[in-house]
């Protein structure tokens, strides 16, 4: 809406007009259709160039307008050599490695406003190391509408099909699904992703059982983290056709593990599988995410991100189990909101959901209100984590618990671009409307952007298949985790950390509410609070008022809560059952352990008999 319009509506006002002013019409929005651009919506040819086009065209349309990027009910194609490339760098991937700082991104909003990418039902398929969609520098976005999967997942998902063992031999059949390339070479498998068709060669390849394994059991629902068995004593590799390898082995006992799915990957996380940095407002709605490459969704440095009703699992019928390289969501340092509804996650390699800020080291006192600070974990580096105008505080590694005098305003930064590496990318010098306070020790101290962090809501999702937690989530704003199905996690389906030893993943809660959720069949702890603190004083805990109610937990011989240095706890009106019923012998373990906590309130819970309700306390 234009000033011109506000300023008729001021002057209606001022006059008493004798009614209520009618609303000024929404401007309707420009449709660009990437067809119209020469985007093949039968998938025969590659759309990339056409919808580069499409969405330059887009970027270049009065900013006053709203657009709409819209696809046909098709299949695109969507190759790398003809993408958008940009210098990036990201949270939790590959930190300043030079050697990974472009991204491809197929679908690129950058610098605009008021923008929708609809899918109109379409399937993208992305093919090579890309991006699948990011929004840079922009507000009020939204894509919608678009299911999207990657031709040749750089995760190799082989089920073993049959067991047994021929003259005294062991031996394994493996079925590979589509879109996962290899060559038998002797002894060994070559996994060949898939050739790109500019140079002819495979856009990633490896050997074997690559460098991480986790194991699903397509019968039981579960996956976990284990070793790989499929390459010890192998006595020779045949390529049987159809997809289909025989392991012989020179061992002569049977393998056990006909079924299962041993889903393999290299570990280095080149690009995120999405993308939104330094925007505002972004949507995800309804949307079919089959598979993520290299990496999750991120949203780094934004404000107010929405996720809803996505569906994040393998495509039907692919054969596929796999449908992330690592985690599905990762926010770091995002303000405003954080929404997370209506979803499905299932088959990540890491956690479904991780929300954080980053903490940062103190490596130098140049001036009396200057620091230099570095990021401390190599897969985080290369973007600022500050402005001016930020708030910042101040805490104790060994403690994690704010210094005195703890907070201060950013008024200078000299660092990181994350668009470049034109200045180091692991340390920046940062400057404070304050000197900077007593207690601040090289090495001992880290600082946290408080500014970037979200309030967050996370409702009506489900979370199965994954070998990790469930929610990572670590903002002092407040929290609301509600109405959500957790089956079968195989950690805590719920973690709190702060950490500022391994991960440096920021901060402290202070109102986090769990409430009706369900969770069966998880792994203990159930909810888990574990900071980094190397000194527990119950009088200065990290983080406050958790309350657990109203949640259903179908368990086994599990510890529901083990919360370390909170200061205040409650586990309300829960309805406890064991998974094996009270006929059988009771359960050993404490549904309840606190260490270094104080103003824990259990009460009005539901217990099944058999349960050892025992408050265990250090």
């Amino acid at each position: 809406m234009s000033r011109f319009v506000f300023l008729g509506v001021a002057l209606a006002l001022l006059v008493g007009g004798g009614g209520p002013v009618a609303a000024a019409p929404k401007t309707r929005p420009v449709v660009v259709d990437v067809d119209d651009h020469g985007a093949d919506p039968t998938g025969r040819r590659d759309s990339t160039p056409a919808v580069v086009a499409a969405l330059r065209h887009a970027r270049s349309i009065d900013g006053d307008r709203p657009v709409r990027i819209v696809f046909s009910k098709g299949t695109y194609q969507i190759y790398p050599e003809r993408a958008e490339t940009r210098e990036l760098y990201v949270s939790n991937t590959v930190g300043a490695d030079q050697r990974y700082r472009d991204k491809k991104i197929g679908l690129l909003v950058e610098d605009m406003r008021d923008v929708t990418i609809d899918g109109g039902g379409a399937k993208l398929v992305y093919h090579g190391l890309q991006t699948a969609f990011a929004s840079i520098r922009s507000t009020n976005v939204t894509f919608q509408n678009f299911s999207f999967d990657y031709a040749a997942p750089e995760v190799i998902d082989a089920t073993v099909a049959t067991t047994g063992v021929t003259d005294g031999h062991a031996y394994r059949v493996l079925k590979i699904p589509v879109g996962s390339p290899y060559r038998v070479n002797g002894t060994h498998i070559t996994w060949l992703g898939e050739k790109s068709p500019a140079t002819g060669q495979p856009y990633w390849s490896g050997v074997d059982g690559l460098e991480y394994t986790q194991i699903h059991d397509p019968r039981a629902q579960r996956t976990w983290r284990g070793d790989n068995p499929l390459f010890n004593d192998v006595a020779a590799v045949t390529d049987l056709g159809g997809r289909r390898i025989r392991i012989d082995y020179t061992t002569a006992a049977r393998p056990a593990d006909a079924g299962l799915v041993y889903q393999m990957r290299l570990i280095e996380r080149t690009e995120p599988g999405a993308f939104i940095w330094e925007s505002k407002n972004v949507t995800m709605r309804s949307m079919n995410a089959y598979y993520l490459q290299s990496f999750g969704v991120v949203g780094q440095f934004s404000e107010n991100i929405s996720i809803d009703k996505v569906n994040f699992a393998p495509a039907p019928g692919s054969g596929r189990s796999t449908s992330s390289f690592a985690d599905f969501v990762q926010m770091s340092g995002v303000k405003g909101k954080v929404s997370i509804t209506r979803s499905v996650f299932d088959g990540p390699h890491d956690d479904p959901i991780n929300i954080h800020g980053t903490y940062l080291e103190v490596v130098g006192k140049p001036g009396p209100s200057t620091l230099t600070l570095a990021y401390k974990h190599p897969q985080t580096a290369g973007f600022p984590q500050f402005a001016p105008g930020d708030k910042v505080e101040f805490a104790t590694k060994r403690t994690m618990t704010p210094l005195a005098s703890a907070h201060a305003k950013v008024t200078a930064v000299d660092g990181p671009s994350g668009m470049d590496h034109d200045k180091p990318l692991t340390t920046m010098t940062v400057t404070f409307d304050r000197p900077v306070p007593t207690g601040v020790e090289i090495g001992g101290t880290v600082v946290e952007n408080i500014t970037a962090t979200p309030s967050v809501v996370i409702s009506g999702n489900v979370f199965r298949n994954v070998p990790t937690r469930g929610i990572l989530v670590t903002t002092r704003k407040p929290v609301l985790i509600t109405g959500n199905r957790f089956d079968g996690m195989s950690m805590a389906s719920i973690y709190v950390s702060a950490d500022a030893y391994q991960w440096y993943e920021s901060g402290p809660v202070s109102d986090l509410t769990i409430r009706g959720n369900t969770f069966t069949r998880p792994s203990g702890p159930v909810i888990f609070v574990e900071p980094t603190n190397q000194v527990i004083d119950p009088a200065a805990p990290v983080h406050h008022n958790i309350s657990v109610e109203h949640n259903w937990f179908d368990i086994g011989d599990v510890t529901i809560v083990n919360a370390k240095s909170v200061g205040g706890f409650g586990f309300t009106g829960n309805t406890v059952r064991r998974l094996d019923g009270p006929s059988h012998p009771p359960y050993a373990s404490p549904l309840f352990v606190f260490h270094g906590s104080s103003g824990i309130r259990i009460a009005h819970n539901r217990y099944d008999k058999g349960l050892n309700t025992s408050v265990v306390t250090d």
